[in-house]
């Protein structure tokens, strides 16, 4: 196989179009790290990961650090050798280390990635608005743009989010379908009650509703939930998911590519979901076009239902020379779409750079 021979990282800046807020940060832009490699026969290949501080316990400084580690042993050797390596420490950094990964099976030419026909994927929207009387003209506005599943971030304040949901649901009047966000954002005790307080229609479920590592918090929210839950952040691994399998009321995992260390890995994933009687939901809301496009070509034979890869609608600025097509709601691919991307627009959009040659 010929060898890795060039590599240049960098770190985006992409200002958003409006303000993306969760729970535990509102973010005002994108700041992907995004890799290209380059081996020894011309063959170019490309990723990004986009570290979210608070979503986990790694940095931007530490995952930019994994990454330069990694990139000045692997030029000059061969790509197998260089995935293997950085997937033995994939938990190190786990954004990071799928970024290489993935930069990796792209060069590669990895055949998730072979959009042989075109293919329509559906795609969620976030309701944006906290003051109620804004809401309908917000979710109208949404509706005429094909979306049909809406996200609605709570896990602030229980009350006040249940009023939110209530206005949402008489608004949308059964013409979309919403999903609950709690980002990690409840207790035990707040995510039972407003758990159980849901009234479930027109409810798809309610994802994530206490910390991450609080596996026992999160179960007895799903066994007083009346929608099912999702798991969201503790889903790394298949360990997790069949974890998650044996927890009543936990219907849904959602899976993300930057933290499951590479395309084959997030593939086997979610078909492991579905093995363990869930349903899989894929995709990265601070993803960039890349990452989203990398995604929604994994979920062409997988996934059934509204994609979250729908972070590069937020940025100003696309990173594809022919940007990813959306229209009616929904992610259009075109057969034989292989993107490659802008340059001039890349540069523009660096905020920190740094190369290495073999």
């Amino acid at each position: 196989m010929p060898r890795l021979m060039k590599a240049v990282l960098r770190r985006l800046n992409l200002p958003l179009i409006r303000p993306y807020r969760l729970s535990y940060r509102t973010f005002e832009e994108f700041e992907p790290f995004l890799l290209e490699l380059e081996d020894e026969d011309g063959n170019c290949g490309f990723a990004d990961g986009h570290v979210s501080p608070g979503s986990s316990d790694e940095t931007r400084d530490g995952a930019w650090a994994f990454l330069d580690r990694h990139l000045r042993a692997a030029c000059g050797r061969e790509p197998a050798e260089a995935l293997e390596q950085v997937l033995e420490e994939f938990g190190q950094s786990k954004v990071a280390a799928t970024t290489l990964a993935t930069a990796l099976e792209h060069l590669g030419r990895h055949p998730l990635l072979d959009v042989t026909e075109a293919a329509t994927l559906p795609l969620l929207t976030p309701i944006n608005q906290t003051d109620l009387s804004r809401i309908p003209a917000e979710i109208e506005e949404w509706l005429a743009q094909g979306f049909r599943t809406f996200k609605v971030k709570v896990g602030k304040d229980m009350v006040s989010d249940l009023a939110r949901v209530a206005a949402i649901q008489t608004t949308v009047a059964g013409r979309a379908t919403l999903r609950l966000d709690a980002n990690r954002g409840f207790s035990r005790d707040e995510g039972i009650r407003f758990a159980a307080a849901l009234d479930p229609t027109g409810i798809e479920l309610f994802e994530q509703p206490c910390p991450a590592e609080d596996w026992e918090a999160n179960g007895a929210v799903a066994a007083a939930s009346t929608v099912p839950l999702m798991l969201d952040e503790p889903i790394c691994a298949l360990e997790d998911i069949e974890r998650a399998g044996t927890i009543p009321g936990v219907g849904f995992c959602k899976l993300k590519l930057k933290r499951f260390g590479g395309l084959q890995r997030l593939r086997e994933g979610l078909e492991a979901v579905r093995a363990h009687g869930m349903e899989p939901v894929l995709g990265d809301g601070l993803g960039s076009e890349i990452h989203n496009w990398m995604e929604a070509c994994i979920a062409r034979s997988v996934v059934r239902n509204a994609g979250e890869f729908n972070g590069f609608l937020k940025p100003r600025d696309r990173l594809f020379a022919e940007p990813m097509q959306f229209r009616d709601g929904a992610v259009h691919l075109p057969a034989n779409f292989h993107p490659t991307l802008d340059s001039t627009q890349v540069e523009r959009l660096t905020a920190e750079r740094r190369d290495y040659v073999n």
